[in-house]
């Protein structure tokens, strides 16, 4: 997260009261965010079932979600760019939050660097509670002139990037790790992969050692980028892109960014039944 973002206020919904506080007592357990373009977002329902299903591991239920959610979703502003989040905190009180947040510059392409130690993280399969210690790892990784690190397994095998989700394509197929727990279920993951069952493309969910990414055409993704394209790794070229089909599918990821919906079209049975 871009040093300018990390000191937005927290603004906490509950019991519809909005309250900005100070930032440095509160980390998150669970997080979601997503880009916002001029009142458009992409997939954000897919979000908030995400972050609904996380922090119900926490004892959050869903009415609460649905009350957060629809306050969020009206106080979120419709013109400028932003990339707001959603958390869950447990210290010193459960609550929920926004953290509003403008935007960072959207980059098209990134430069990798293999994180030398074990994948470090408790919950590879939720967003948010091992956020410190990745942003320790990209740190790192900035440090070593690149913009993401990559996450091994205990064989060396790339798993995932610290903030994004590793492609790569080899004879015209697409490659992916498989969602098997240790990796986030990203979002834009997701719609990579419905994109793919569309068009009756083959998809192939597998680790990739280093020298097969080098090799090959690579991407990363993520909510906030959505498509970039792994130039390097540790200083290594990967092989050149297909220009074509890149502009094919970042125009597709473009294509789905959709005005933020009613409230009630994402919880339409906000209904006291489930009131805490």
């Amino acid at each position: 997260m871009p040093p300018a973002t990390r000191a937005a206020p927290l603004l906490l919904w509950e019991t519809g009261v909005r309250e900005g506080i100070e930032d440095s007592r509160y980390r998150p357990v669970v997080a979601d965010s997503w880009l916002l373009t001029e009142g458009r977002a992409r997939a954000y329902p897919l979000h908030w079932q995400r972050f609904d299903a996380a922090v119900r591991r926490f004892g959050v239920s869903a009415h609460r979600v649905a009350s957060f959610g629809t306050s969020v979703t009206t106080a979120l502003p419709r013109s400028g760019v932003w990339f707001p989040r959603i958390e869950l905190h447990l210290v010193p009180t459960q609550r929920l939050a926004l953290r509003l947040r403008p935007a960072p510059p959207l980059v098209s392409q990134a430069r990798g660097w293999l994180w030398p130690h074990p994948d470090p993280r408790r919950l590879p399969h939720l967003k948010g509670p091992d956020f410190e210690e990745l942003e320790k790892i990209r740190a790192a990784a900035q440090d070593a002139q690149a913009d993401e690190a990559l996450l091994c397994d205990e064989q060396g095998l790339v798993r995932e990037g610290a903030f994004s989700t590793i492609y790569w394509w080899s004879s015209g197929v697409l490659h992916t790790p498989p969602d098997d727990g240790r990796i986030l279920p990203g979002v834009t993951r997701r719609l990579l992969l419905a994109r793919c069952a569309e068009l009756g493309l083959p998809v192939r969910h597998r680790l990739p050692s280093v020298a097969e990414l080098l090799d090959s055409e690579v991407w990363i993704t993520s909510a906030l980028h959505g498509i970039r394209v792994l130039t390097q790794i540790n200083g290594q070229p990967t092989a050149p892109v297909h220009e074509r089909r890149l502009h094919e599918w970042r125009a597709h990821l473009d294509a789905l960014a959709e005005p933020l919906p009613n409230p009630e079209a994402i919880w339409p049975h906000r209904s006291t039944e489930e009131a805490p």
